[in-house]
């Protein structure tokens, strides 16, 4: 084994390798009274904690972004068909 140790924190950033149980990571992600981020159960960094009303914004904010930008991609498709159909001009001095 190595004496490195399996949790702490590397410039200020939490990290924990420990086995995690499925309750713990589940409890990671809704714990109330907690500010927007926690500590991650498992991992490096921090996760929502989702029973905080302002994670559900920034959820509500992801969503919509995904859903414009997929969205978007539609109608960018049709409108690069119709420009292809067309000529070129070229202007060489």
């Amino acid at each position: 084994m190595s004496d490195q140790p399996a949790s702490g924190e590397l410039f200020g950033i939490p990290y924990n390798f420990e086995k995690p149980s499925l309750r713990g990571l589940l409890s990671s992600y809704w714990q109330p009274g907690e500010e927007m981020l926690v500590k991650k159960e498992f991992g490096v960094g921090y996760t929502l904690n989702l029973a905080n009303w302002r994670s559900w914004i920034v959820v509500a904010v992801i969503g919509a972004l995904l859903y414009q930008e997929r969205s978007g991609e539609d109608d960018e498709d049709v409108e690069t068909e119709d420009d292809e159909d067309e000529p070129v001009e070229v202007v060489v001095d």
